[in-house]
């Protein structure tokens, strides 16, 4: 028996009845995962500026953290789907250049609010993609389930409740509709499971890239200063433990078996580095799968029947290799980073001064409808947040020529 409910399968708008043959967590797999703004990421910046193919963009990231999600979340008891589904929308709202676009656009849109990857992402899904109407005519974006929408939503409140937020003041209807009968402050076990699938790609698989594409060098880490310096970064910014403690951690992780000594490019120690990128999500996965079950037992979680349980031990790892991506190639990359930021800014400057003509057609009704600056603005921002780092660098060039 099914552990989700019709409102769980429950759509923001109505829609006629679909053939059966495909449930609705089916239907909305297929919706994100042939949805323009899915496509988008794959020009979409991961950490830093590609060198080469093998590095990964915000779509390959997305594909490798849906397969994680979904086979932790099959193991759990969750509609895989579901979990699937969440897994490919997490990222779908980052805009060009990634995080330090973000930054861009928040400074940029403080008189409309702010900006936040995260609550772009709803703003996508229900409102911005276009695919679906309501009967009075309003966009609804892909009108996705409500289970699949909660899912999707790692922060589920506004800024005014908490400075860690994924949704818009714009926003708060479909939300409070998506979060109907949620406990307060709680995820939904699906998201729980998502954000931890995501951590857990990005964190191992950003550690391959930097390897490859030679930011960081294993013999570096054999050597306890620069274990330090990336402890230290780890704490500032993804952890809530003494550095002592991440040293210990760091160590230990280091005396695994399937810890490679040397990486030179060759197929096998490439080879080396892929059987510890399989075996670091193993290791992830397979302590969250244990630990929660110890305290939930054998049966099918989701919803809010149950919490995510990660130990300790896992997450300080996990945040190491964060840290190691953090100390090596955000710093390689700072002059970089400060450019991005002007150029974002500088294009929803010089759209804002000729918008709506300056706009893709899909935004004109939207600005032109805008009640007052904040809304007009918000519109600017829809745009910029839309472009790929491609597209972006070009709309620039195009604009300043």
């Amino acid at each position: 028996m099914s552990v989700y409910t019709r409102a769980d399968r429950e759509r923001w708008a109505p829609e006629p009845a679909k053939r059966r043959g495909r449930t609705a967590f089916e239907r909305d797999r297929a919706r994100v995962l042939h949805s323009a703004a899915l496509r988008r990421l794959a020009a979409k910046t991961q950490v830093a500026d590609p060198t080469d193919d093998f590095l990964r963009t915000r779509l390959t990231h997305s594909l490798e953290c849906a397969q994680v999600g979904r086979e932790l979340g099959r193991s759990l008891g969750c509609a895989p789907d579901l979990v699937e589904t969440a897994c490919l929308a997490h990222d779908i709202g980052h805009p060009p250049f990634g995080h330090n676009g973000e930054l861009a656009l928040d400074a940029v849109a403080q008189g409309c609010g702010g900006f936040e990857g995260n609550a772009q992402s709803l703003r996508i899904l229900t409102r911005l993609e276009p695919k679906s109407f309501a009967p009075d005519g309003r966009s609804v974006g892909l009108n996705l389930t409500r289970a699949t929408l909660d899912a999707s939503m790692k922060y589920p409140w506004t800024k005014s409740e908490n400075p860690k937020y994924g949704v818009y003041l714009d926003d708060v209807e479909v939300a409070r509709w998506v979060r109907q009968g949620a406990p307060d402050g709680r995820l939904c076990f699906e998201a729980q499971v998502m954000d931890w699938s995501d951590d857990v790609a990005y964190s191992v698989h950003d550690l391959e890239d930097a390897l490859v594409a030679g930011h960081v060098r294993l013999d570096q880490l054999a050597d306890s200063a620069e274990r330090r310096a990336v402890c230290v970064a780890a704490a500032k910014l993804y952890s809530d433990a003494e550095i002592a403690e991440l040293e210990e951690r760091f160590a230990a992780l280091l005396r695994e078996p399937y810890w490679p000594k040397t990486y030179d490019g060759t197929s096998a120690t490439l080879a080396g580095l892929k059987n510890l990128t399989s075996t670091l999500i193993g290791r992830f996965c397979l302590a969250a799968e244990e630990a929660t079950r110890a305290v939930y037992g054998d049966g099918a979680l989701s919803r809010y029947n149950a919490d995510l349980i990660v130990p300790r031990a896992q997450r300080l790892e996990c945040d190491l290799l964060k840290g190691i991506t953090a100390h090596y190639v955000w710093s390689r990359h700072e002059v970089n980073r400060i450019r991005q930021r002007e150029l974002i800014t500088e294009l929803a400057a010089l759209l804002a001064e000729d918008a709506p003509h300056s706009l893709d057609r899909v935004f004109h009704a939207a600005y032109l409808d805008a009640v007052d600056d904040a809304d007009r603005l918000r519109v600017v921002i829809d745009q910029v947040a839309s472009l790929t780092d491609t597209s972006a660098l070009a709309w620039y060039r195009r604009l300043t020529a």
